[in-house]
């Protein structure tokens, strides 16, 4: 079995990384692979930075996974830096916080499978994959609060989201490296500085103008009144 995810502790801090395919076999059935999963899970306590960059995969072993992070005692920091597609955007959902890279892509959609069978085998499966559909759905409306009508819309028409789009719609949190927030208090700041500045400017200019305009003349009656005062 090729482990999908690797845990490394760094301070009081754990990193988690969730990379590729998540489960080359189904966890339908498997009691070993789970425990494996929370073996390393419960080996370190602290919050855990998750990265993700997965194209999906098995929908049971991502139903796992987020039960086992919900349940984890401290915080749990998703950030998607390439893809959180099918499964993995599941997985996503246990996130205390979810961030994506400005790069970053979301992406949801009906699951499926391949069975075969007679037709009460083929309505049986049918049966089954609208089970699985109503409880990814509980994990996406948990995280969205989005209606479970408007949930199921966008998993009907496979729908793929850019950073922005999933923060608005609710499935992230924050945008990577976005310092729109900071560039506006900077632009204020700016705004104020050049303000500020150019009013010192115009003092400045209407002194040097008023030092260069002649110096008027006083009248001989006027100068001789001052002198007079002054005996």
């Amino acid at each position: 079995m090729r482990k999908f995810w690797n845990f490394t502790d760094e301070g009081d801090v754990r990193t988690l990384r969730i990379e590729g395919q998540i489960a080359d076999e189904t966890w339908f059935g498997d009691e070993v692979t789970p425990q494996l999963f929370k073996n390393d899970l419960q080996a370190g306590t602290g919050d855990i930075i998750l990265w993700i960059n997965s194209p999906g995969g098995d929908v049971f072993a991502a139903a796992q996974i987020y039960n086992m992070l919900m349940d984890y005692k401290d915080n749990v920091h998703v950030i998607i830096d390439g893809l959180a597609a099918s499964a993995a955007s599941v997985i996503a959902m246990a996130g205390t916080t979810v961030s994506m890279s400005p790069v970053a892509m979301m992406m949801i959609h009906n699951p499926w499978t391949v069975a075969q069978g007679e037709a009460k085998d083929m309505a049986k499966v049918i049966e089954m994959l609208g089970e699985i559909k109503e409880s990814i759905i509980n994990a996406y409306e948990l995280k969205t609060g989005l209606s479970r009508a408007k949930l199921s819309h966008l998993m009907d028409s496979e729908s793929w989201f850019n950073a922005k789009k999933a923060v608005e719609l609710g499935f992230a949190d924050k945008v990577l490296f976005d310092n729109h927030q900071e560039q506006e208090l900077e632009s204020k700041s700016y705004s104020f500085s050049r303000t500020t500045a150019h009013h010192d400017l115009l003092v400045k200019m209407q002194a040097k103008l008023e030092a260069q305009q002649p110096k008027k003349t006083i009248p001989l009656n006027q100068l001789e009144k001052r002198l007079n005062l002054l005996k």
